[in-house]
């Protein structure tokens, strides 16, 4: 296959997955800070999406379902081909110790577990990065397309009905992350 028809391709699905989000998710607000963020819940709730979980540090195998019925949900997107992910690993370790089980807190990545990467790999790159919290799959990018904020990592804090209270994608400071959930928490005390 000829390099250009290559890019092409690619460029193709970047277009058609924009446009699927949007089609999803709307267009998104914007804060003066640039991070995007749900005027409420004025909405249906959102049907709730099961995930597998992985025994990795702080992480047990099983599923998670988002949103949380009993309190707010925050997931962190990531890649292990990701070097701003790294990045993001101290400032999630962070924010995790501080917000406690008042959250649930969870980093999912859509890899192909068993095809690009294999489980004990993913392990071994959540260990070797300090990860302490739980570890999810998305291999079918089904929370990636409700929930992605367009870049890694991205980070999104849900309500109890599963609309996204705030979002944002880059490397974020703790103090950043924990604005996001709190925006997300105080939302949820007003309802």
């Amino acid at each position: 296959m000829r390099r250009r028809d290559v890019i092409a391709g690619v460029a193709s699905l970047g277009v058609v997955g924009g446009g699927g989000l949007v089609a999803v998710r709307g267009l998104p607000s914007v804060d003066s800070d640039g991070a995007t963020h749900s005027e409420g819940s004025d909405a249906e709730p959102a049907d709730p999406i099961t995930i597998e979980t992985v025994a990795a540090p702080g992480s047990e195998a099983g599923e998670a379902t988002i949103p949380a019925d009993d309190r707010v949900t925050f997931v962190d997107f990531f890649g292990t081909w990701c070097p701003p992910c790294i990045e993001q690993m101290p400032a999630l370790a962070d924010t995790h110790d501080r917000i406690g089980e008042d959250v649930l807190f969870l980093s999912v990545t859509n890899e192909a577990v068993g095809s690009s990467i294999t489980e004990a790999e993913l392990v071994a790159w959540w260990d070797n990065h300090d990860g302490d919290w739980l570890l999810g799959l998305d291999p079918a990018a089904e929370l990636t397309a409700r929930y992605f904020a367009g870049g890694y990592p991205s980070a999104v804090t849900i309500d109890t009905d599963g609309h996204a209270q705030w979002s944002d994608s880059g490397v974020k400071t703790a103090d950043e992350l924990a604005a996001g959930i709190e925006r997300a928490l105080e939302t949820e005390r007003d309802a």
